[in-house]
């Protein structure tokens, strides 16, 4: 192999290995105008999108030690990683498709398991990752809230019956 397909391979490599997911896209008939806003809106998502030859992908997915997805690998192929949400990326990549209608969505590996185009959809439909905590803390909370609510009413009960008794 020489030095320049080695060194895209192990760039390659450096971002999967990074990433905790990967989304292969199908991008034909996309325009470098629309790719180029595509790639800007993943960055405001905290993703990044890129395209490489499809057997150097191939490599670098091996070399990482995740899941082989070759068969999705064939045509005009861009790959989304990135170090935060990957709903908040599904997220963009779902109105991207859906304002355009050009772009498809072939597979995603998360956290080392394959997902098909639909589970991607799924991720997509998801709340940000800021709502999910804020609703875990919600659940969280509730059990102290309701234990402090159940210790105060007999206090709270004894004083509206005495005002109830003697007024203000």
């Amino acid at each position: 192999m020489n030095a320049d397909k080695k060194y895209m391979i192990d760039e390659l490599f450096e971002r999967v290995n990074a990433s905790p997911f990967v989304l292969v896209v199908d991008y034909t008939g996309m325009s470098v105008t629309q790719f180029s806003e595509l790639r800007n809106r993943l960055t405001e998502a905290g993703s990044e999108c890129h395209v490489a030859k499809n057997t150097f992908m191939r490599k670098a997915i091996a070399d990482a030690g995740l899941p082989d997805i070759s068969e999705k690998l064939t045509g005009q192929t861009a790959f989304i990683t990135g170090e935060a949400d990957v709903c908040a990326a599904a997220k963009v990549v779902k109105e991207f498709t859906k304002e355009f209608k050009i772009m498809e969505v072939k597979a995603g590996i998360l956290d080392g398991d394959v997902l098909e185009a639909s589970q991607v959809a799924e991720l997509a439909n998801l709340p940000s990752r800021e709502v999910l905590l804020a609703q875990l803390l919600g659940v969280l909370n509730a059990p102290a809230s309701k234990l402090v609510r159940t210790l105060n009413e007999p206090g709270s009960s004894i004083a509206r019956v005495l005002k109830a008794k003697f007024g203000e």
